[in-house]
């Protein structure tokens, strides 16, 4: 296939355990006082993603991007305004009762506030039941048990399973989360900014273990993060969003090594990285992300961008097949217009994304 042909975003020959094809979510503001329509928000706005049987895709970009609106769509949380969303090469979209169920069983998600995900009313071990009864996993007289071993896999004692949520520090109500969502045996977890609520000295023990149960188990991961670091760290895959948008798909080790959206580069500069060297603090990514009701012409990154070009601000980018494993939405990548280096300073900036 030669470079710079549109395709959209490459996929391998093997079919994917789950994937969206042209997928968008767009919520209206319903009518003003006169019954005039208001404008509506692109959350997501024409997405295709495939993940791959037992690997980690790390969906990443800053707060309004449409991550989490990605993920909830893969869990049936919210229906597409258009597209398709697939599950062993077969759309999940038409499917009703018990198929519809088969499907939510195999895709479950860990949220990113452990505390707000579980039923404070309820104990942990109640919590856990329920998901088992409501899926029909196991007896009546098996569940305690099977609510023990669920507590003994994310390194919980049984013994907790009579506490509340409020009795567990964030670290513990998080690998609940995680137990609770291991219950029916899935293949896929959707994983929406897991760690982002938990103190630093917690964030890589939860982060191992959820590494070593997809390496027990052959999970398959959708790992929706702001953090860069997480990402390299945990994924072999990574796909950029932007207002919706993917903007940059691509082995993870490439997007690190070599990053072609001035907005990949903008982010992987602004992650902090620890140093004991003293170092001129460069400016911050210029701007904030638009409004995703009124985007900006064109490119919807022009105005923040180092690189901009007239044909940035009259023209939307499509996505474009590089390679065989890279895909890119950036003018700057076109055929026959010229691509910079990327620079060694700029708009980006030390700061979380």
């Amino acid at each position: 296939m030669p470079a710079g042909e549109i395709t959209g975003v490459p996929v391998s020959d093997q079919v994917p355990i789950i994937e969206t094809r042209d997928v968008s979510k767009h919520f209206s503001a319903g009518r003003g006082a006169l019954g005039q329509a208001r404008p509506t928000l692109k959350a997501v706005d024409g997405v295709s993603l495939a993940i791959r049987r037992g690997e980690t895709l790390a969906l990443v970009g800053e707060t309004g991007s449409g991550k989490t609106t990605f993920g909830r769509l893969l869990l049936g949380l919210y229906r597409p305004s258009s597209g398709d969303i697939r599950y062993r090469g077969m759309s999940i979209l038409d499917r009703k009762g018990e198929a519809a169920r088969a499907v939510r069983r195999q895709v479950q998600g860990v949220f990113q506030d452990p505390y707000s995900s579980l039923n404070p009313t309820m104990t942990v071990g109640q919590s856990l039941a329920e998901v088992l009864k409501v899926h029909r996993v196991g007896t009546r007289q098996d569940r305690p048990e099977l609510v023990a071993e669920l507590l003994r896999t994310v390194g919980l004692s049984p013994d907790q399973a009579a506490r509340r949520p409020i009795a567990f520090s964030g670290g513990e109500r998080q690998r609940v989360g995680i137990a609770r969502a291991l219950a029916v045996q899935p293949e896929v977890v959707i994983a929406d900014e897991p760690l982002s609520a938990l103190d630093v000295s917690i964030q890589a023990q939860v982060l191992n273990l959820m590494i070593g149960l997809q390496d027990e188990r052959g999970l398959t991961y959708l790992f929706v993060t702001h953090d860069l670091d997480v990402a390299r760290h945990i994924s072999q895959r990574t796909a950029v969003l932007y207002l919706g948008r993917v903007v940059e798909y691509a082995p993870t080790g490439d997007i690190f090594a070599e990053p072609l959206h001035p907005y990949t580069q903008a982010l992987i500069r602004a992650a902090p990285r620890l140093s004991t060297r003293r170092k001129t603090i460069k400016p911050a990514l210029t701007g904030d992300i638009p409004n995703a009701i009124e985007r900006p012409r064109g490119c919807h990154f022009h105005p923040r961008c180092p690189h901009v070009m007239p044909v940035c601000r009259e023209r939307e980018p499509l996505l474009i097949q590089l390679s065989a494993t890279r895909s890119v939405a950036c003018h700057l990548h076109d055929a026959g217009l010229p691509t910079p280096a990327a620079p060694q300073e700029g708009p980006a900036a030390q700061g979380r994304a």
